[in-house]
């Protein structure tokens, strides 16, 4: 009786043994398969919990999904672009904001003049574009603007600053059918009131209509020769 009873017990331990065994691989099994399954049901179902797990260890994000550490980087793209929201913001420059003027240019090619527009005003404002310019009340077509003289970025005078555009007059040639100027119109681009120029030079200038052409605004004094 001794023999079958120990032989039960041991039985009944081995049994136990093996069941706990068998719980114990289902439930690894179960844990591992759902830790698996965790990540695209988060992304599924909820992306500020899959955003949260991401952001830890680069920053906390908060509800615009900006970050602290990983944010800095935002940061500086953000400073960026309120760079250009300030650029953007930034008034066009009006008649009543600039003082135009002309000037030969000083040195070849001598059939080119220069258009100052000084910022008059204690603010910054963009001069887009080009002079629009007429010579001749019987030439009511504006003078064309060279392309390549455009600058790369925009124009931006600050209180007091000055832009320039050079003005072709004509070729130079001694047959060529020239009017005398002694004023002319200029409009902004942004602006449609039109402000008178007094030519330089107590003769005024000869212009050939046909030959004219002008520059674009830019923040420096460029050579004629350089664009046309």
């Amino acid at each position: 009786m001794n023999t079958v009873r120990h032989r039960s017990t041991l039985l009944a331990i081995a049994g136990t043994a093996l069941a706990l065994s068998l719980t114990a691989c289902q439930s690894d099994s179960g844990t591992k398969s759902s830790s698996a399954a965790s990540p695209e049901v988060t992304v599924a179902s909820s992306p500020a919990a899959a955003a949260s797990k991401a952001g830890k260890g680069t920053g906390t994000f908060d509800a615009a999904g900006s970050t602290g550490s990983a944010g800095s980087a935002a940061s500086k793209g953000s400073a960026g672009a309120t760079g250009e929201q300030v650029s953007a913001s930034t008034p066009v420059c009006t008649a009543g904001d600039v003082r135009i003027t002309a000037a030969r240019q000083d040195g070849p090619p001598y059939t080119h003049i220069v258009l100052t527009a000084k910022n008059t005003t204690g603010h910054s404002c963009r001069l887009p574009g080009f002079p629009h310019i007429q010579f001749l009340e019987s030439h009511k077509q504006d003078v064309p603007a060279v392309a390549k003289s455009k600058p790369a970025t925009p124009v931006v005078l600050s209180a007091g600053a000055p832009a320039y555009a050079l003005v072709k007059l004509s070729d130079g040639g001694v047959d060529e059918d020239t009017e005398p100027v002694s004023a002319f119109s200029v409009m902004l681009e942004s602006d449609s009131t039109v402000i008178a120029v007094t030519a330089p030079g107590s003769g005024g200038i000869a212009v050939d209509p046909a030959k004219a052409l002008t520059g674009y605004w830019t923040p420096e004094l460029r050579n004629g020769a350089d664009d046309f």
